[in-house]
């Protein structure tokens, strides 16, 4: 997955430290209850839509952007459903980031699961009891996008 130019010209500047990103994960429902998942093209494990926002870039429009690119399917954005800081994380190459994600939980209003594109290795829909391996903050994400609450999950 290409690295985007906002963030190259970032680590030009603080080189492999630690950068604050803010990233956006779509938990996409279809009518039948299943969750759209991706295999992702960089590690072949299994995962919610998601990616980060680009400057400027308002975090809904995000979101429905990377559906898109990542699995070829359209989305309605219907509700946040969880805001998350991650552990930080250090890239192969030694770059460090930790992302604050927003979750939302989309419904599919076109398109269908597709994956041409140069991010995924396979798109599918998965019934909710029977998901794949996944870490356990993906299935958390999902989880959350599951409950009825009135705002948005985050720890206290």
């Amino acid at each position: 997955m290409p690295v985007p130019d906002f963030l190259l010209a970032l680590r030009s500047h603080v080189g492999h430290g630690l950068l604050p990103l803010v990233g956006v994960t779509a938990v996409v429902v279809n009518e039948e209850g299943e969750v759209l998942l991706h295999r992702r093209a960089d590690d072949g494990r299994w995962a919610t839509p998601g990616g980060i926002l680009e400057p400027e870039e308002e975090p809904a429009r995000a979101v429905v952007r990377e559906v898109r690119e990542e699995t070829g399917v359209e989305v309605e954005v219907e509700r946040l459903t969880s805001v998350l800081a991650q552990e930080p994380f250090t890239y192969p190459n030694g770059d460090r980031v930790q992302f604050l994600d927003l979750a939302f939980r989309c419904r599919p209003v076109g398109g269908a699961p597709d994956a041409s594109g140069d991010e995924s290795l396979d798109v599918r829909w998965f019934p909710p009891k029977a998901l794949p391996d996944m870490p356990q903050r993906i299935l958390d994400r999902i989880g959350h996008a599951h409950e009825d609450r009135p705002g948005p999950f985050y720890l206290t």
